[in-house]
Parts: structure tokens; sequence; C-alpha cells
């Protein structure tokens, strides 16, 4: 079969041809049809996430659309290395299928699952948003931030705040439901920059805060913890870390700043979200696409463009692979 191959650690795949797979005991095979380049699959690929097998050769890919042998139509996540969803088959056992309603593409199913399980499991699994809540998305501006933005206001947050460093995209989030928009230029060459995101952030808390759901990490995410830790009394915060796409993914935080502020901290994604409860979120954001009329650009392209689009690709807009 024809798949996107990954010889070592850091390579950019090749579209080639692998064996075919024989499902173990308990698993089906599945007929790819589509499947989205998401950041999760460059990070697995390259072998630098957790969750990362380390085995090569492998297929990339960490989630798809698809046929199963009695032809549903299923999104499969997270196969077992050395196989991936960019590949004509890939084996994946039932549980972690969740079937599409009929009303959602093939394309649009393969781009969302992934923001939406990001986004869904960190507002409704980890922070427990509830109608009335005011939200502030780190990072918006990405795909997954957008999604997120959707979301929340669709699940009846009050209030959405938006942060991105990049103002023009920033200023494109009104549309989707942001409330408020605060963009930065964390510069270390221009201390102004950094007092300026903070003491934004502050005239904000200081109106209510309730969740912060942060994809970036790094200066950002500490600049907001300070601001809270400064503006919040004792007004329980949620903190939930979903990603890191600013680079950093260490940052100094002190020890007295959540001793002395009502901030919970926790992260969202595999391994602090059951399985179980990943699947659902992807259920839910599938049932939500219509009635919440949530957006995502795509970029549409073969399998077998996988090297060029690979090393092009920003995220943005979300590329979605068509297989066969």
């Amino acid at each position: 079969m024809k798949a996107a191959i990954v010889t070592a650690a850091g390579k950019t795949p090749i579209y080639a041809d692998f064996p075919d797979p024989t499902p173990k005991e308990g698993e089906q095979l599945i007929r790819v049809r589509a499947a989205a380049l998401s950041n999760l699959t460059k990070s697995r690929a390259s072998g630098a996430h957790y969750s990362s097998a380390g085995i090569y050769p492998a297929i990339a890919g960490t989630d798809g659309v698809g046929l199963t042998p009695d032809n549903r139509r299923v999104y499969f996540a997270m196969p077992e290395s050395p196989y991936g969803s960019l590949a004509e088959l890939c084996p994946i056992h039932p549980r972690r299928c969740v079937e599409i309603p009929g009303t959602l593409d093939d394309i649009t199913a393969a781009a969302i699952a992934n923001p939406g399980m990001s986004a869904w499991g960190s507002l409704i699994e980890r922070a427990n948003l509830a109608p009335g809540e005011t939200v502030l998305i780190n990072g918006a501006t990405g795909t997954a931030g957008r999604v997120a933005i959707q979301l929340a206001k669709y699940l009846g947050a009050a209030k959405v705040i938006a942060t991105g460093r990049n103002p023009s995209e920033l200023a494109t989030l009104k549309q989707l439901g942001a409330d408020e928009l605060i963009p930065f230029a964390l510069d270390p060459q221009n201390p102004t920059s950094a007092a300026d995101f903070a003491s934004a952030l502050e005239q904000t808390f200081s109106t209510g805060i309730d969740i912060v759901i942060d994809y970036l990490w790094g200066q950002s995410a500490l600049t907001i913890l300070t601001a809270l830790a400064k503006s919040i009394d004792d007004h329980p915060v949620r903190f939930v870390q979903v990603g890191s796409a600013a680079g950093d993914l260490n940052i100094n935080l002190p020890a007295a700043l959540l001793r002395s502020s009502a901030i919970t901290l926790m992260g969202s994604g595999i391994g602090s979200v059951s399985r179980e409860a990943l699947a659902q979120s992807i259920r839910s954001t599938f049932e939500a696409v219509a009635p919440a009329h949530l957006t995502i650009d795509t970029q549409i392209a073969p399998l077998s463009e996988v090297e060029t689009v690979w090393a092009t690709s920003t995220g943005k807009p979300r590329v979605v692979f068509t297989v066969g």
C-alpha cells in the first residue's frame, strides 16, 4: 500500500510503498479516505511528543477518516506504531473509532476532530465550563484556539478573551465570537512590551475571569499566571495547559505565585483526560458542528504530495490529505 513513511526521527515522511497491515486480534482494517496534518502528527513523527513510540520506519498520522470492513464511516485515532493514518489502510481497535454523522463531510470531520477534541476536552472535561463564565484563550489565532473560541461561546461562555502574537490574525477572531482581544509581543529586548501585556491582562482580570485555556506555554503563560495572582484575590481560576506552541517547554514558576492565589493549574491531553472522555469530546464536537456553525479553514492535498506539504505547512489552514 502507499503511505507517508518516516524513516528516522526528525525526517520528513516520504511517499512510498509499505507492507499491508495484518490486523491483530480485535482490530479492524480501515480504508482511509482523509487524514489531517496536525501539530500532534508532526510531533509524534519527529519523536518529540511524549506519546511517541520512537519506532522507525513508521507511517505518519495520528488520526483520520475512513471506512470499516462493513462500510461504516468513522473517525479513528491513535493507531499503534508502525502504522499511522497517512496510508491507504490502517489497523485500529473499534474502541478508538467514532462514527461520523451523515451530515458531516470527510474533510471537515478529519480537520476538526483533533482541535475539537482538544478544545472540548479542556473546556468541559478539565475546566468544567459553566454557562455565564469568562474564558481566556491564550494562543487563540491557531487552529485549535479558533475552534476553542467557537465552542466556548456555544457552550455558554458569557465572555471570551483572545490573546495572540499576530494583531491582524487576532482581529479576525471577533467574527468567531471573541469579545475582547489582547495582542502581545514578548520581546526580550523590549521590556515595555511585556509590561504592556501584563498591564492589559491585569485590567481585564479585574472585571472577572474564570478559565484560561493555554495553547502556548512559555513567557506568555507565565505572564498570564503572574497577572492572575495579582488580580483575582480569592476568586478561583482554572488554568488549563493544552499545548506548547510557543516552543518553550519549561517556565520558571515561583512557588509563592501558586500559594498566594486561587489558581488551579492543570493539563489537558492524552493521559490527563481518559480515552473514553477524549472520544466523547470528538463525538460532541461532531454534533456541535451544525448548531454551533463551527468553521475551520482547510487546504486539501493528495497524499502523494506529503513531502512538499509537510515541509511548508504552518498549520493554518489545516491541511487534509485525501487518500485513494
